[in-house]
């Protein structure tokens, strides 16, 4: 557990495209706090995130528009759900996850990860045959 104590103030809130389709904008990433880390995410009307997989734990905190998330953990079937305001995702390591934006406005979450995200957490599972979403059931 870290012991800093203090105002953190990121350098940039500017958000940033990024090869998983989607806007970042970093609240919150720092070695003072390797515990945690807490990003916003913004994905345009109808693009699908790259389907991916992070080496640590990470929430979703939906704030804005609606979509499908899928998540393939460690069942050989994808859980497929829809996603609203207020609903929170739970995300384990390595999972393999994508949300599509299914609504006409910016599909706004926050990600939490834990520990803190860092670049090399990120692996691409994604490959030309596996762009499709399957459909909710």
């Amino acid at each position: 557990m870290s012991d800093y104590a203090g105002l953190y103030r990121p350098t940039s809130l500017q958000p940033f495209y990024t090869e998983e389709r989607c806007y970042i904008v970093e609240h919150m990433n720092t070695p003072q706090c390797e515990e945690v880390s807490l990003a916003e995410c913004r994905v345009a009307p109808g693009v699908t995130t790259q389907l991916h997989s992070l080496s640590v734990a990470e929430r979703y905190v939906v704030q804005r528009g609606s979509g499908t998330m899928e998540l393939s953990g460690d069942t050989s079937q994808p859980q497929v759900f829809a996603v609203q305001p207020g609903d929170s995702v739970l995300i384990p390591p390595d999972c393999a996850q994508r949300i599509k934006n299914t609504s006409a406005e910016e599909l706004v979450f926050l990600c939490i990860c834990t520990p803190r995200f860092r670049p090399q957490h990120y692996r691409v599972l994604e490959t030309d045959d596996v762009k499709d979403m399957p459909a909710i059931d």
